[in-house]
């Protein structure tokens, strides 16, 4: 039986998008600039692979998505409905690009998105109001 263990992302900048997960995403890595990243948060694992380090490695040229990347998303969850608000700001302060601020869903979920310098998507939600 398979088990999932970490959501990859194929990145263009490893000089850029390591700095953004670990300093205004708050994960926790020991990548010292090789082409390969772990970063972790939670018991989540996000790996990022350079893009071109992948495809030499793997002898193929892949289609990566251009612009914002409606293709998924990475989730962070906070405490409170509160916290949403309060995280969504400092993320947004310290580079993250605004994309939906947050707001109160009919289902019981306060949620926001940003996303990172390259256009992934990142969900910030709480179901617990305060």
């Amino acid at each position: 039986m398979l088990s999932m263990t970490a959501v990859g992302l194929f990145v263009r900048d490893m000089e850029k998008m390591v700095p953004f997960y670990r300093d205004v995403m708050g994960m926790q890595t020991d990548w010292a600039g090789e082409a390969h990243a772990d970063l972790f948060s939670g018991g989540a694992r996000l790996m990022l692979f350079g893009r071109d380090n992948f495809e030499s490695m793997t002898g193929r040229n892949y289609a990566y998505p251009n612009g914002m990347n409606g293709t998924m998303e990475l989730s962070f969850d906070v405490e409170t409905y509160a916290q949403v608000d309060e995280e969504y700001e400092r993320v947004v302060q310290a580079g993250a690009a605004p994309i939906f601020p947050p707001t109160d869903e009919p289902w019981g979920q306060r949620t926001s998105y940003v996303a990172d310098p390259e256009g992934n998507l990142i969900e910030i939600s709480s179901f617990k109001k305060d």
